[in-house]
């Protein structure tokens, strides 16, 4: 091999190795991204994965302002379909790859989260912790729960708002919040699974507001190869498995 071709390779192996996807997700996402990446890139091993997680609609704002994202992973279908109405992000890569499932949460001993209504009323809960309705899309489906048992009134003076489903997670988790309405994929994460109890919140129980998780590639996203293939991956059999196991409904 002659010089000129060895630095060639050299080369190419270094532009493969240096391809980045950036990957705008949901909070609620934060523990399965870990097992997804690992898992994408034992197909894509020169692929690095750069991860930044938020309230949808705050990634929303970013992406919308020009924020370096290729791939974006929203809680919902509204804020991708925005990103593509837009025109900062393409039609043909808008699709759906899993449904969130909500649930009410506690690490309260002796506080008994089976029925919505009778534990929003008691006297011996004082602080019900939810994402920002606003930017959350876990705090819509909370809030449409709360109506939907008829307590929407009497929760009101008890709700702490998170900044995203994450920072709610962790006003039940520390006490600050005698219990909240959280994604289930984060009590079943490793490190939550044996914290407390928990309920789910079926979807019939928060009409009108769905959490399928939809996912888009920017502008920027839909000329990288690589955020194509990240894209792609969502949809393969090893991220669904990863998926079910995290506490999602899957196509």
């Amino acid at each position: 091999m002659t010089r000129l071709a060895v630095i060639l390779l050299a080369l190419g192996s270094f532009a493969r190795g240096a391809e980045t996807v950036s990957v705008a997700a949901a909070s609620n996402l934060v523990y399965v991204l870990d097992a997804l990446t690992a898992e994408f890139k034992r197909a894509a091993p020169g692929v690095t994965v750069r991860v930044t997680t938020g309230a949808s609609g705050s990634l929303f704002a970013q992406i919308k302002h020009g924020a370096p994202f290729d791939v974006f992973l929203s809680a919902d279908t509204e804020y991708p379909a925005q990103v593509v109405a837009q025109r900062i992000g393409t039609a043909d890569t808008l699709r759906i790859f899993a449904t969130g499932r909500l649930v009410l949460w506690t690490t309260r001993e002796g506080l008994d989260v089976t029925d919505l209504a009778s534990v929003v009323r008691g006297s011996n809960v004082r602080k019900i912790a939810l994402a920002n309705p606003l930017t959350a899309p876990y705090g819509r489906a909370a809030e449409a729960a709360l109506a939907h048992a008829g307590v929407k009134q009497e929760a009101t003076a008890k709700l702490v708002v998170g900044e995203n489903i994450s920072q709610t997670a962790q006003f039940v988790e520390t006490g600050n919040a005698d219990l909240g309405f959280v994604a289930l994929s984060l009590v079943l994460s490793p490190r939550l699974k044996s914290v407390g109890k928990w309920r789910e919140i079926p979807a019939a129980a928060h009409p009108g507001v769905t959490l399928d998780h939809a996912a888009v590639l920017t502008e920027r996203g839909a000329r990288n190869a690589a955020a194509r293939r990240y894209l792609d991956f969502l949809a393969s059999e090893p991220a669904k498995r990863i998926l079910r196991t995290s506490g999602y409904n899957v196509p």
